[in-house]
């Protein structure tokens, strides 16, 4: 608050902008008296909103885009930005709140909306990496184009980073069609 009460106090100097009180400003009816600034009042919710969170290994997004190429492994679309960085986005298969690891098999590669309808639930993944949508939340003209025609995840290349079993059933009992 003293920082904000500081840079609002009035200037005075070379750097106060003085005001012209000739008739000629008058005229124009640009003149007039100068307001009292009052405070704008100052909600106390900040302190409220302010919470810890879970670390997130920032390293995370890195490995998971880097083990599916850039390429969203629900619709198979593999889009880049300017510089060349890949638009996927890292999701958290079991999510960070419920105890899921920053490791590449709690993780896979998607688009922004396929990953919004991920975490809600609109969407899982069989045990056999089957996609899984929620018929009655989600209309087909979007499942046509939103999901690759084979409607199975498209896997990373190495087996080591393939999604693990046990997340993917924590997704499909806790998550999917839960939320949304």
């Amino acid at each position: 608050m003293e920082i904000f009460d500081l840079g609002m106090k009035e200037l005075t100097g070379p750097e106060a902008m003085p005001r012209d009180e000739s008739a000629e400003v008058n005229a124009l009816g640009l003149a007039e008296d100068q307001a009292i600034f009052e405070h704008a009042p100052l909600s106390k919710i900040r302190p409220e909103i302010l919470m810890s969170r879970k670390y997130r290994d920032p390293s995370f997004a890195r490995q998971v885009k880097a083990a599916y190429k850039g390429r969203c492994a629900i619709s198979g679309l593999e889009l880049r930005n300017g510089g060349g960085r890949p638009e996927v986005e890292a999701a958290h298969i079991r999510p960070v709140k419920n105890e899921g690891p920053d490791t590449v098999r709690n993780g896979l590669a998607l688009s922004g909306t396929l990953h919004w309808m991920f975490d809600r639930g609109l969407i899982s993944v069989s045990e056999n990496y089957e996609i899984l949508i929620s018929h009655n939340k989600v209309p087909q003209e979007t499942v046509a184009r939103l999901i690759a025609p084979e409607q199975r995840l498209l896997l990373p290349d190495n087996p080591r980073f393939h999604p693990h079993p046990e997340y993917l059933r924590y997704h499909r009992e806790e998550v999917f069609g839960q939320v949304a």
